[in-house]
């Protein structure tokens, strides 16, 4: 991208796209987002909408140099709940951006997820690993990278998928999905009980938010195009670890209860970025000690 690149961000005011909005302070963007708070940039055009409405994604599109298409259901639970909202919006949703994106002839980096393969076997999980989502969020998505693949070696049209692994950092809401550590955080500063689902055995591989908008911004700079890369840190964690660490960093009172497991969650996860480093030049900064104690 030059300067005079216009790029688009939809989910501009989620957690991801925020920070992705702050990466460009000196450029001229377009955010696309179902809601559309006051914002204090100066240097930001605000299209509220929804990425399920074909003409609103076409006219915002129209004009964009590159789109990160962040917006999205991320709650792996909700998905659960309900599949078919998952499907519209994180499914149906991309498709109408790449749509979109075909016509204008505008590069298109998606935000996949490491929910598409499921819970392999082997770790660290390399991009190749065999894909068996457990949830419809993890098939949503699954769908969603495939089409991006698809749109590239069919239509030539420039994608690149990212497969985020568990996104932390500020500015994040509490949660089911990678807000565990915003939640425990909060938990253990109010001195409440920890909750940890299921027995805080499982691991997750944390990766943090501006490691994340990093691989974004490489991405649109590739020329490995029509590949999907993980984005992670290549470290896991278990999360009773986590759980632990994080009542020590604030030297909380807290204590650690476990709950039933989530429906639909995985077992173990941990990224190889090989090949993120060899096609983006990727190579995440910040470790999950320093993270957290940025945090608190």
């Amino acid at each position: 991208m030059n300067s005079e690149d216009i790029p688009l961000i939809t989910g501009g005011f989620g957690f991801i796209g925020g920070r992705l909005v702050r990466s460009f302070s000196e450029n001229r963007i377009r955010l696309l987002d179902i809601e559309a708070p006051p914002t204090t940039f100066d240097n930001v055009d605000v299209i509220q909408g929804d990425i399920r409405n074909q003409e609103t994604v076409k006219r915002a599109v129209a004009g964009s140099d590159v789109v990160f298409h962040q917006a999205g259901l991320v709650d792996v639970t909700e998905s659960v709940v309900d599949p078919k909202a998952s499907h519209s919006i994180n499914a149906t949703g991309t498709l109408n951006v790449l749509e979109a994106a075909r016509k204008h002839d505008v590069r298109v980096v998606i935000a996949s997820s490491a929910a598409v393969y499921g819970d392999p076997d082997t770790r660290p999980i390399v991009e190749s690993a065999t894909f068996e989502p457990t949830s419809p969020y993890g098939l949503d998505k699954l769908a969603a990278d495939q089409y991006a693949r698809l749109y590239h070696d069919l239509y030539g049209l420039e994608t690149v998928a990212l497969r985020y692994f568990n996104v932390y950092g500020p500015g994040q809401d509490g949660g089911d999905y990678a807000g565990v550590i915003e939640t425990f955080l909060e938990q253990a500063s109010n001195d409440e009980p920890i909750t940890v689902h299921g027995d805080g055995e499982q691991t997750r591989d944390f990766v943090h938010v501006e490691d994340v908008v990093e691989a974004n911004r490489l991405a649109a700079e590739t020329d490995a195009v029509g590949n999907a890369y993980n984005i992670g840190t290549g470290e896991s964690v278990r999360i009773h670890r986590l759980a632990e660490r994080i009542r020590s960093l604030t030297d909380s009172s807290s204590e650690i209860v476990h709950t039933e497991p989530r429906e639909g969650e995985i077992r173990h996860s941990c990224a190889d970025v090989t090949r993120a480093r060899e096609g983006l030049g990727y190579e995440p900064e910040i470790s999950i000690e320093e993270g957290l104690e940025t945090l608190v």
